[in-house]
Parts: C-alpha cells; sequence; structure tokens
C-alpha cells in the first residue's frame, strides 16, 4: 500500500517537474514551482525524512515562489519607470 503511494507520488512529482519546465509564462511558472515543491516535500514525508520535508515544504513551496513574485513585481515596476522616463511620460 505504503509502496504504490510512493510511487504514484514519484509519477506525480515527475509529471509536476515537466510541467515547470514547459511552463513559459513567469507568474504561471512560479505557481507551478511551488506545487513542485509541495509535491517533493509529501516525497520526502513518505520516505520517511520529515526534517527534510518541513525544509521543502518552506524552501520550495513557500520561499522560492515568493522571491519570484517579488523579482517579478520590481522588474516590471522597473520597466515601467524606464518606459515614462524615456517618452517624457506623466508626473508622479
Amino acid at each position: 500500500m505504503i509502496e504504490a503511494l510512493r510511487i504514484a507520488v514519484l509519477v506525480l512529482a515527475a509529471a509536476v517537474g515537466t510541467g515547470v519546465v514547459l511552463t513559459r509564462e513567469p507568474l504561471a511558472q512560479a505557481l507551478v514551482v511551488s506545487l513542485f515543491g509541495l509535491v517533493l516535500a509529501l516525497l520526502f514525508f513518505l520516505h520517511q525524512a520529515p526534517d527534510v520535508a518541513l525544509s521543502q515544504l518552506v524552501v520550495g513551496a513557500v520561499a522560492l515562489p515568493l522571491v519570484i513574485l517579488l523579482s517579478l513585481a520590481k522588474i516590471r515596476r522597473d520597466a515601467e519607470r524606464h518606459r515614462r522616463e524615456r517618452t517624457g511620460g506623466a508626473a508622479r
């Protein structure tokens, strides 16, 4: 029973990992990376490594997507500011 669950979660991890690679939109990719972190945490838990699972949960499912989203927001904000400066944009 538990072996079948391990195999199912491993196949799910492979599928979600493929989804991470195939996703091209950065915002959607951040969400898929978060899902991948959750699946990996479950996989580690099933392999009786709860400490690694908790670390993966924090880093892979929360911290990494948060850093990606914050980076995207900064890039978009800087691009908008640069565009306004180039065109002589509106006052702040």
